[in-house]
């Protein structure tokens, strides 16, 4: 019988679950780093992780900060207004959870993947734009434009009345660093490397349309490569991955980390 056992651990400040059959545990097989969605956390994910593990990969699952173990009583709107303060950070703790996971003797090199839903999937564009390192990713309801998608929610939350409490200055900034992390702006960053997307065509949250054309430019660049690359829609699918769309996620992951 195949056992799979779930530690609760804590790497640095990044409290996480980590997932793995248990005559795995000391060896180094692929890895998934697999972040959760605005205002879920790690536990949430947990039947990605294991159908994960199921095919021998080992799962890390994060709280993102201000989420989860690490929450500060925020409400929506508070927390709406330190996205990207999320975003960066859990991109720069995934440059700190590969690094731990080689001092730990557990990760062999061209085994490591990464993948996320909604706030997740956006972070790995932006980990995929920053990470050579990374050899496979699995997105599901994210947005590659991080420009983009930070101008329509500033739009937004100004349509609903709120006043922004940055100045014209300190929004500029966030826009330029953003642009550092906006794959559309650096599509060669792929470099033919699998990635596997989902997105529903009815998602409110996180727009269907720009994804998919990312999708229709990119693959162009995988002519040679074709299996590597494709992009699952549901055509009555909104902000809520489906079963098939979580169950391909993991197929595809271990498919492409047991290369």
């Amino acid at each position: 019988m195949f056992v799979i056992i779930v530690h609760e651990e804590m790497w640095g400040n990044v409290p996480l679950l980590h997932i793995v059959g248990e005559d795995l545990k000391d060896k180094q097989v692929p890895v998934i780093i697999f972040l959760h969605g605005f205002t879920s956390a790690k536990e949430h994910n947990l039947h990605y992780a294991y159908n994960m593990a199921n095919k021998g990969l080992r799962v890390l699952l994060p709280d993102a900060h201000l989420h989860g173990a690490r929450h500060e009583n925020l409400d929506d709107v508070q927390l709406s207004l330190r996205f990207w303060e999320i975003v960066l950070t859990s991109i720069e703790e995934v440059r700190f959870m590969h690094q731990e996971l080689k001092e730990r003797g557990i990760l062999a090199e061209g085994n490591i993947g990464l993948g996320g839903t909604s706030m997740g999937g956006i972070t790995t564009f932006g980990c995929l734009t920053a990470y050579k390192w990374i050899d496979a990713a699995a997105i599901m309801m994210g947005a590659p434009g991080f420009v983009q998608l930070a101008k329509a929610q500033m739009a937004q939350f100004e349509r609903r009345g709120f006043e922004l409490p940055i100045t014209a200055e300190e929004k500029q900034s966030l826009l330029n660093a953003l642009a550092l992390f906006d794959l559309t702006k650096h599509p060669g960053s792929l470099d033919k490397r699998p990635v596997y997307f989902w997105h529903g065509q009815q998602d409110t949250m996180v727009p269907y349309d720009p994804t998919f054309n990312f999708y229709k430019v990119v693959k162009k660049d995988y002519a040679d490569v074709p299996e590597r690359i494709e992009f699952d829609s549901e055509e009555n699918a909104g902000h809520s991955v489906t079963r098939a769309g979580m169950l391909k996620s993991a197929e595809w992951l271990a498919r492409h980390l047991n290369e």
